[in-house]
């Protein structure tokens, strides 16, 4: 830091200890500061970007006498402001400039993300509010929880359109538009610190030398909830009866089918027809057949349902991807954001091939989403579990490079990774967490699963490394509970991004898993890595713990484990 640095910071470290020594000897008095630079100094306390929080909060008029739930909703709506600016500016460019086909797709995404974060923004002020109102403590952590998952995704968006315009490598794109969307993520990510102080959030531990607080590469995957029957309990019990029914005795609303039989003849066209916004699940039969489409689930498509033939008899198939001009975003066959969706029973494939480079089979940036018994067949980037709390449970997927990835509160669990023959020179890597913020509620946690090779690489797995994950970005976290490794893993288990890149910060564990693959006496010795010994530190990754899953999996007719 250099001596400027220092001395800008001054005024902000005698802020904070006038406003600590006032907040020490007032209690509990949200009118304890004696003036809104000593309250903008407390708030801003632990944050990534201490500056730029302070001078947002100067902006809300007698912060001193608010609380902190009324402080974090100022600082959210004065983010809804820059993402409403941002999204004009996007679209004034979209439409007054002569874009590349890439150019316009990346534009593109990034309006849907935006528009996606002001939803995520609305909805964490509603929660705030609401967590004041709270009669118990169990609902209050229940709300905060959403709020702490939905403030994630709103970074996660940030960093999607970013990574959609990194390909210019400074091309005017990238240069117009970067400022303004590092500048939101920042905001967000300083609303995100402060819920945390928040109870039911989880109370943050003092910061240490570097200004990171001590659990935010371990903190538990808060949100996920208890498990019931096998799935959180968030999927409701009718909805885990129609998931384990058999599909004779379920009363689709709707029928698709190749052969005209049913009322639709694409799984697109079904979609297109069903309610928006809806309250009661909406039952999408897709009889077997293969359907040559992209299909989305967009945002208001709500309580949608999948349900097919079986894994190979029902098939969802594309091939878009980066090398043909596609985003990594957009290149997905199916693409849902609708919340509460759920499939099971069919596959879902990309088969542009590896020489295409990212080609994703599937997209989910949807809350509360489940998947059951459905296989998702691609090479690299196959699943991106982009955003928000996800469950997959007895399905199959695979890939080469990265092949499950993104910024989601997800877990696989009594699944099958199977890494399969990729080009020459090329290494396998099951995961590739994207977590950018130590605050993020987010991670892959991979639970009695089999992670192994498919049949076109056992053949030769010797020619080939393959390891079980490698960090995306900074903050990367993943784990592998009690799963069967198969010897296909290499010995050092993990790789290297770039260099040195994430290694202190990430967080990758094992805990019991078994197999050829599973020896850790040469695994990598990074700091963030570690064996998990610990059977209450390994339970904080289960779906009991991580993504709330004992309340809303509850209501469908998946199986699921609670805990370990």
């Amino acid at each position: 830091m250099s001596a400027l640095d220092k001395k800008q910071r001054r005024p902000l470290l005698v802020l904070l200890a006038l406003a600590l020594a006032a907040a020490a000897s007032a209690a509990s008095d949200v009118s304890f500061y004696p003036s809104a630079e000593t309250a903008a100094a407390a708030h801003c306390e632990g944050t990534l970007y201490p500056e730029l929080c302070v001078s947002t909060l100067a902006t809300i008029p007698d912060l001193h006498k608010k609380s902190l739930p009324d402080v974090i909703c100022g600082s959210v709506n004065r983010t809804e402001t820059e993402v409403t600016s941002m999204s004009s500016n996007c679209s004034s460019y979209f439409h007054g400039k002569s874009l590349s086909e890439r150019d316009r797709l990346a534009v593109s995404d990034c309006m849907e993300l935006l528009d996606t974060t002001m939803d995520d923004l609305r909805a964490t002020t509603s929660d705030l509010r609401q967590q004041q109102q709270q009669a118990s403590a169990a609902a209050g952590r229940s709300t905060m929880d959403h709020a702490m998952t939905v403030l994630s995704a709103a970074i996660t968006n940030q960093q999607t359109c970013l990574e959609g315009i990194s390909y210019q490598k400074g091309g005017d794109v990238r240069r117009y538009m970067e400022p303004g969307i590092r500048h939101i993520a920042r905001m967000v990510s300083n609303s995100l610190a402060m819920a945390k102080k928040l109870p039911g959030a989880g109370a943050p531990s003092p910061a240490t030398s570097t200004g990171v607080r001590a659990e935010s590469v371990r903190q538990p995957f808060t949100g996920y909830g208890q498990m019931v029957k096998g799935f959180p309990r968030w999927v409701k019990a009718g909805d885990r009866r129609l998931l384990q029914a058999a599909a004779s005795g379920i009363n689709a609303n709707a029928v698709v089918a190749k052969d005209g039989s049913g009322a639709y003849t694409t799984v697109s066209a079904a979609v297109a027809a069903a309610p928006t916004n809806s309250k009661s699940r909406y039952v999408i039969y897709i009889k077997a057949g293969a359907y040559m489409e992209n299909v989305e689930v967009g945002k208001n498509q709500k309580n949608l349902m999948f349900i097919g033939d079986g894994i190979g008899k029902t098939v969802i198939k594309a091939s878009r991807n980066v090398v043909d001009g596609s985003t990594t975003f957009h290149s997905a066959t199916v693409a849902v954001v609708g919340a509460n969706f759920m499939a099971r029973d069919l596959t879902i494939e990309n088969s542009a091939g590896p020489s295409k480079h990212q080609a994703v089979a599937l997209r989910v940036g949807a809350d509360l989403s489940a998947f059951y018994r459905c296989s998702f067949v691609g090479y690299q980037d196959t699943l991106y579990v982009h955003s928000l709390r996800q469950f997959f449970r007895e399905c199959d997927v695979y890939g080469t490079i990265d092949f499950v990835f993104g910024n989601a509160a997800v877990v696989l669990q009594s699944c099958n990774l199977y890494a399969r023959r990729p080009l020459p020179s090329q290494s396998n890597v099951y995961t590739a967490q994207g977590r950018t913020d130590p605050n993020q509620n987010t991670g892959i946690s991979i639970q009695k699963c089999k992670v192994a090779a498919a049949s076109d690489l056992a053949a030769v797995q010797s020619s080939f490394r393959t390891y079980l994950g490698r960090p995306w970005k900074q903050y990367s976290r993943t784990v592998y509970l009690e799963s069967e490794l198969d010897g296909v893993v290499d010995p050092a288990g993990w790789l290297e991004w770039d260099g040195t890149f994430a290694l202190d910060t990430l967080y990758y564990g094992e805990y019991q898993n078994t197999g050829a693959g599973a020896g850790t006496a040469n695994r990598v010795k990074w700091k963030g890595y570690r064996v998990i010994t610990s059977a209450s530190e390994a339970s904080t990754f289960t779906v009991g713990s991580f993504i709330d899953g004992d309340v809303w999996l509850a209501g469908t007719s998946i199986p699921f484990s609670t805990g370990l």
